[in-house]
């Protein structure tokens, strides 16, 4: 007997060109793949790496340009975790891919005493090994699946814990100058990849280290910013806009911006008219 395929739905037809849309647009916009680049996807078995890797082959069938797609997970030995799904489902999807092996959930419970946020140290360990493999295998760019509300939620978590308004480029050089980060979900919305997930019934692989950590403040965040969306709807995407439309000069960073220049630029003296004001400027 031959086997039914299920045929997309419309509505799944319409999101995945959404995201192909959305992935596209971020690549163009910040040059992040180029003719011959050699791109590490960094699987981790969340909804949002998963969707960033299905996108991309989505992407490399069509685009204008050539690259290579490497998936490369890091089994960072954390009890419980599944090892054999990812070289399974990335077999059957044909991808090339490498699975590292680092002990590194030793190493952070070791270290970070019970109770604290462990995803610092974890971050800067996965990133270490991940950086060394792409600096040993030829790896041009380094893909990320963190997607738009990520962005929004740094944005925040640098101005209200460690005074510093930075979030995450999309597009990145390592302090060591050797790498270049990207990160082509950067327009995508997580509600679209949470519904995009789902329909392509990803298996999910949960993080049981640090993603089970009620009092991150990145929890906190997360919930302000879900409550500020039920009340203003479309509040998210309008501070990620605002990120892609900075006014250095109304801010108040000397380094980044030269106020004392302005004495010497300055036309002439007299009085503004209402109309040189900018809506929200204080006289």
């Amino acid at each position: 007997m031959n086997a039914v395929v299920e045929r997309p739905s419309n509505s799944f037809k319409r999101l995945q060109a959404r995201l192909r849309g959305l992935v596209g647009k971020a690549i163009d916009d910040f040059s992040m793949i180029g003719e011959g680049d050699r791109v590490m996807v960094c699987l981790s078995g969340g909804k949002d790496s998963y969707t960033l890797l299905d996108v991309l082959l989505s992407l490399q069938r069509s685009a204008p340009v050539r690259f290579e797609l490497v998936a490369v997970n890091l089994d960072q030995k954390q009890p419980g975790f599944p090892a054999h799904v990812l070289p399974e489902y990335l077999g059957a999807l044909g991808v090339p891919f490498e699975i590292l092996e680092q002990d590194t959930y030793s190493v952070v419970k070791r270290v970070i005493p019970e109770g604290r946020t462990m995803c610092g140290l974890c971050s800067r360990l996965r990133r270490g090994r991940l950086y060394r493999y792409a600096a040993e295998n030829g790896i041009t760019k380094i893909a990320l699946g963190h997607h738009r509300d990520d962005i929004v939620e740094t944005l925040f978590l640098n101005m209200f814990f460690g005074g510093k308004l930075k979030a995450m480029p999309p597009k990145l050089l390592s302090e060591d100058g050797r790498h270049v980060v990207i990160r082509p979900l950067a327009y995508v919305p997580e509600r679209e990849i949470e519904r995009y997930a789902r329909a392509r019934r990803f298996p999910i692989i949960p993080c049981r280290l640090c993603g089970s950590q009620e009092n991150l403040q990145r929890v906190a965040v997360k919930k302000m910013l879900a409550d500020w969306e039920r009340e203003f709807p479309g509040r998210t995407e309008t501070i990620f806009s605002a990120m892609r439309d900075v006014a250095v000069s109304h801010l108040a960073d000397p380094a980044a911006f030269d106020f004392a220049a302005l004495d010497a630029v300055r036309v002439s003296v007299g009085h503004t008219s209402p109309g040189e004001l900018e809506p929200w400027d204080e006289v």
